[in-house]
């Protein structure tokens, strides 16, 4: 009995130490894993938040016979701003908010706006939100003040179809305020936006529409 009594005991002590040693092991872990989450979101940086009444976005199109310009506006959207520096960012887009701003005459404002908002462009009862995703940004070598200062990647979809875009923007970071202007041109085509396209339909003479169109962003998000 005597024997059997400290055979048990000493199962137990060993039993005790490799608890006490996974603990440690389990602790080493997540205090690791606790830091590796803080270093990612450090690197991330803090999310500043799109001010719509301060953002705006514009549209311009041409055709053979013209072009037109309009506006849409910027539903939602934040960027990621570290070290004063933008890192990343999204933005939705309120496709039913098309408007357009050069036909003066409200009949046939009308008649263009809802042209867009159909299916033979955007499809908006079907697709309402448009988005863009940063998914790179790079500065731009010596660029000179009020000019582009960087380079911006990422992907635009539109219609439920995603495409990557690239372009060049002007990115500042002032006490809590980051601001990004771009013109970002967009090629319809890829988003299967097809009436009066010539990548769709042949002999389409002065009623092509030009398959890219401009979108100028002028984006002020804060803390």
């Amino acid at each position: 009995m005597k024997k059997t009594a400290i055979l048990a005991s000493f199962a137990a002590v060993l039993a005790l130490t490799a608890c006490n040693d996974t603990s440690s092991t389990t602790a080493t872990t997540e205090t690791q894993g606790t830091t590796t989450e803080l270093a990612a979101a450090t690197a991330e940086g803090e999310t500043y938040k799109v001010v719509a009444e301060e953002s705006e976005a514009k549209w311009h199109g041409t055709k053979v016979a013209g072009e037109h310009f309009g506006t849409i506006d910027i539903k939602d959207g934040e960027l990621n701003v570290a070290d004063n520096q933008v890192t990343g960012g999204k933005f939705v887009i309120d496709m039913a908010s098309i408007k357009n701003t050069d036909i003066t005459a409200a009949e046939d404002n009308g008649k263009l706006v809802g042209h867009l908002k159909s299916d033979d462009f955007f499809g908006v009862e079907t697709y309402p939100t448009a988005t863009f995703e940063i998914r790179n940004i790079s500065p731009i070598a010596n660029a000179t003040a009020g000019q582009p200062n960087y380079n911006v990647e990422g992907d635009l979809t539109i219609k439920e179809k995603t495409n990557q875009v690239s372009f060049p923007a002007t990115i500042s970071v002032d006490n809590g305020v980051a601001k990004a202007k771009a013109d970002v041109k967009v090629d319809r085509a890829q988003y299967d936006v097809r009436y009066g396209s010539n990548s769709f339909f042949d002999n389409l003479g002065d009623k092509a529409i030009s398959d890219e169109f401009t979108v100028s962003l002028d984006v002020t998000a804060s803390k």
